[in-house]
């Protein structure tokens, strides 16, 4: 491998290119230490040292500060060290260790998120929110089968309807008609709608 670019990060952390790609960072001290160069070449055995040695703590140390932060699911994980100029490979074991101490679990986080927004989001909201977030759907219908029950749901629309001031005891039909569509688009089932906006004392 030839090392085609050595480029400044910031004033003491640097990109490195192999063969035109950018492949990792390393701090001023570490290029001297493994003798990198622009334009030298770099063995395999001395790519997997920089990558075991150096990277692999510095990727699994970076993961647990992140988990710290807040909840991630293991695709926002694994893209925040892929932005963070870690090798592929380097990323795939920091994640297997995050994993194997149950630090990151897509089912868990499934969960955790959706008994926190079932109350005010529907299903349809909430499972668009985790896919984009890059849980798997089985996991995510795993999860909802869990956390939901029928009340769910319609607490969800009380709440919005109460948002919304909507009174099922005065509301005429065009009132009716036009909060219905809103609960509608939000991703509520139009017989879930309808069983609450139906019940007189859904304010009780």
């Amino acid at each position: 491998m030839i090392i085609t670019g050595i480029a400044p990060v910031t004033k003491t952390r640097y990109q490195v290119f192999l063969d035109g790609q950018p492949a990792f960072c390393l701090y001023k001290g570490e290029l001297s230490r493994y003798h990198l160069t622009e334009g030298g070449s770099l063995d395999e055995e001395v790519y997997q040292r920089i990558c075991q040695e150096t990277l692999l703590r510095r990727a699994k140390l970076r993961a647990m500060h992140l988990l710290n932060q807040m909840g991630r699911t293991k695709a926002q994980l694994r893209k925040k060290l892929l932005d963070g100029g870690y090798p592929e490979e380097v990323v795939d074991d920091a994640m297997a260790y995050v994993s194997s101490f149950g630090y990151v679990n897509d089912l868990e986080y499934a969960r955790s998120f959706i008994l926190g927004r079932k109350h005010r989001k529907s299903r349809k909201e909430i499972f668009a929110s985790l896919s984009e977030k890059g849980v798997p759907a089985e996991q995510i219908e795993e999860a909802m089968a869990e956390c939901y029950e029928t009340e769910d749901t319609e607490q969800a629309i009380r709440e919005l309807l109460r948002k919304k001031k909507y009174d099922p005891e005065t509301a005429d039909w065009k009132e009716t008609q036009k909060v219905s569509a809103y609960l509608a688009r939000k991703g509520f089932r139009y017989e879930d709608i309808r069983r609450v906006i139906q019940v007189s004392e859904w304010n009780a």
